[in-house]
């Protein structure tokens, strides 16, 4: 095996069990989204807790959206960022080698 398939094989068995060992780690625990965390620490701090604004789709559609909307919403975004990440890492790759391409060569 040669180094950077050695390299890529620890780094995806660390991704693993950064993703798996909170999950036994405290069985029974609650993971919840930190938008209810943070509304609830606000009522217990200072009382009776009021939004500011609602959410703009909310308003639109008199509701709040469906969770698998959410989701989709989400999924998009994510799409969205990793497909610009992804052009501007082949864009640093293509330079890198039309800069080797121009450099004379060795003997």
């Amino acid at each position: 095996m040669t180094k950077n398939t050695k390299t890529v094989i620890i780094l995806l068995a660390v991704a693993l069990c950064i993703a798996v060992i909170p999950l036994f780690a405290q069985r029974g625990a609650e993971f919840g989204g930190s938008d209810d965390a943070g509304s609830v620490m606000v009522e217990e701090i200072h009382g009776e807790y009021t939004p500011w604004f609602t959410p703009v789709l909310e308003t639109l559609l008199g509701g709040e959206l469906p969770g698998e909307v959410e989701s989709l919403i989400f999924c998009v975004q994510t799409g969205i960022g990793v497909g610009i990440i992804a052009f501007i890492m082949g864009r640093f790759v293509e330079r890198r080698k039309w800069v080797k391409g121009d450099e004379p060569e060795k003997e």
